[in-house]
């Protein structure tokens, strides 16, 4: 793993930013969204915010709203659909209020403008995939819920205010209708299932990977052969961090990035050379080093000279809050 570049992509003077993920338009443009003018890890101010790059990633644009409801716009996630259509999801709620709901726009344009909302019925930090055959799916909490409902991380599934969903668009994102629930066993606690990502193999087969709130943060596994219908029993893998985020490099080849939110504090990434079948823990490698726990959520997008982005959320400099970064790289 060569390290081309690692830099600051957005700062905020004194306001918060978090939750990033980043996706590549059909202009070339690289387009990072996160929620951005906050004023802390949870707060009611949160913005959906983009920032772009024309340039493959050596230059940003200062920040732009996409979306404000006035509370708490949070968990950004990115997607290009094959017809170039620009989806941006992200769940709204209040702190310490109600769940409000979950929500995508769509942008025909590149993201230069954006259309209503619509509901999606479920959230998770980077948003749905697009099946070969042509739909979306996406995979996340129906309703969204804290990593600690009711003050508790011990709740059993019969006792979780939320439950692991799948809903599809079979319309390029238009809208969005429920399809699944993912089997969590009866002795399993909720929250080991916790911010969903998928990634569909060359054969088709669906892969989820799963933050586990509980333990040791081993994250865990699953795979469907019917399109994410049903779902073999989760595994643990022998990765630990948090939350999942999966891209396929090519040659049986998926690259998984994630955060450590302990000592030492940093991104991580993995590569799997088999398709996912497997994960080897020695061969993971460190994209940041970070100065405390209050970071991660990475993505990462494969540009066409083989080298990646991968964007997150940490403190650049003791004292500030977090700002967006990114490490750009070559496996």
């Amino acid at each position: 793993m060569m390290v081309l570049d690692k830099r600051v992509l957005c700062k905020q003077p004194d306001r918060y930013m978090g939750w990033p993920s980043i996706a590549q338009v059909p202009n070339g443009d690289l387009l990072v969204v996160f929620s951005g003018d906050r004023d802390a890890h949870v707060s009611n101010d949160g913005k959906v915010q983009m920032i772009r790059s024309s340039d493959a990633g050596s230059t940003w644009s200062a920040a732009e709203t996409i979306f404000d409801t006035g509370i708490d716009d949070r968990d950004s996630g990115i997607t290009v659909t094959a017809r170039g259509t620009v989806l941006v999801s992200w769940f709204t709620g209040p702190y310490g209020g109600p769940w409000q709901g979950h929500w995508m726009v769509r942008s025909t344009d590149n993201g230069h403008t954006w259309e209503s909302p619509v509901g999606t019925s479920v959230s998770a930090p980077h948003g749905p995939i697009q099946l070969k055959e042509g739909r979306l799916l996406f995979a996340g909490q129906r309703p969204h819920c804290s990593h600690v409902p009711s003050g508790s991380d011990n709740l059993m599934p019969g006792e979780s205010p939320y439950e692991v969903a799948l809903a599809e668009s079979r319309d390029d994102g238009c809208s969005w209708h429920p399809v699944a629930v993912f089997p969590i066993p009866s002795h399993e606690r909720m929250l080991s299932y916790d911010e969903p990502h998928l990634l569909e193999r060359d054969d088709g087969t669906l892969i989820a990977m799963f933050r586990d709130c509980n333990g040791e943060h081993f994250m865990r596994q699953s795979e469907s052969t019917d399109g994410g219908l049903t779902w073999f029993s989760a595994v643990a893998t022998p990765i630990r961090g948090l939350p999942p985020h999966l891209l396929h490099l090519g040659d049986n080849r998926l690259l998984l990035t994630y955060a450590r939110r302990w000592p030492p504090y940093g991104v991580f990434a993995c590569i799997s050379d088999d398709n996912g079948t497997t994960w080897n823990p020695e061969g993971e490698f460190r994209l940041s080093d970070a100065l405390g726990d209050d970071l991660g959520y990475p993505a990462s997008v494969k540009l066409a000279d083989g080298t990646i982005w991968t964007v997150y959320y940490q403190v650049d400099q003791p004292g500030e809050k977090p700002c967006i970064m990114g490490t750009h790289w070559r496996p």
